[in-house]
């Protein structure tokens, strides 16, 4: 069923329309997580790959400090060994990371299916600024994603998957815990990245200015660094600040998006 006219319809066409629009989004996530659950091998080599040390972030950091100290002394290889502990875990974890695998690849076809079902409702101008939102939102959590994945879940990993408190004591860890840190590192920094869109929808509201933004930036840089700290489940400085850094980044960007929305308005 296509979106229909508002003045015309009624609330339980509304009901009809957005119940084929669930139904059709359910039906492209479920079929293209069974088309990533066939490809086992290819959805865990990019899941598994930061455990490994031949990953690409490895391999850069190698080529860096080879370039500062002699290539003997580097030192950047290692192996963490993952095992599984539970009789059905390792299925259950194919299919939920299918799952998410097909959640992320068909969410701009989420985004197109809501933006056909509340279009009818909106002027011309308000479905080119919510089509703008939502493209813009999508980018934004996958760039938080991918910096996730290829620099901060790595070293994360690296770190406390290699860190001994003694060298009779070796490090077995358990694929769900590793899922689990990668997803919940993945997730934080594609919120954390939606900071300039909830900042443009705040001053298109209202709710804050430029000014506002710049008068509390000392204030914002600690909050900032609080965030970070709960989000790196580790206690190394460098990697607070490959997570703090960016997130700087993103006010500053939100406060020239402020500026240039709240300009435009007057």
């Amino acid at each position: 069923m296509s979106p229909i006219d508002t003045k015309e319809a009624s609330f339980w066409d509304h009901l009809d329309v957005l119940r084929a629009t669930i139904w059709r989004v359910a039906v492209a996530v479920v079929a293209l997580g069974g088309v990533a659950f066939c490809f086992k091998d290819i959805l865990f080599d990019v899941i598994l790959a930061p455990s490994r040390d031949s990953f690409i972030t490895y391999q850069l950091l190698d080529r860096v400090a080879a370039s500062f100290v002699e290539q003997d002394t580097v030192g950047m290889h290692f192996t963490v060994k993952l095992i599984n502990t539970q009789l059905a875990q390792q299925f259950i974890t194919h299919v939920q990371m299918a799952m998410y695998a097909a959640f992320l690849l068909i969410f701009p076809y989420i985004l197109y299916e809501l933006y056909r079902f509340v279009s009818p409702a909106l002027y011309t101008k308000e479905r080119r600024y919510a089509f703008l939102i939502a493209s813009s939102g999508y980018v934004m959590f996958m760039m938080g994603v991918a910096l996730s994945y290829f620099l901060i879940f790595p070293l994360t990993f690296r770190f406390l998957g290699t860190y001994q408190v003694s060298v009779d004591v070796e490090n077995l860890i358990v694929l769900d815990s590793y899922i689990g840190t990668m997803m919940m590192l993945n997730l934080m920094m594609g919120i954390v990245f939606e900071l300039p869109i909830l900042s443009l929808l705040f001053a298109k509201f209202g709710l804050i200015s430029a000014h506002f933004l710049r008068k509390y930036r000392k204030h914002a840089i600690v909050i900032l660094l609080i965030i970070a700290a709960i989000i790196t489940p580790t206690s190394d400085i460098v990697t607070l600040l490959l997570v703090s850094l960016p997130m700087y980044l993103l006010y500053e960007v939100s406060i020239a998006v402020v500026a240039l929305v709240r300009r435009g308005e007057k």
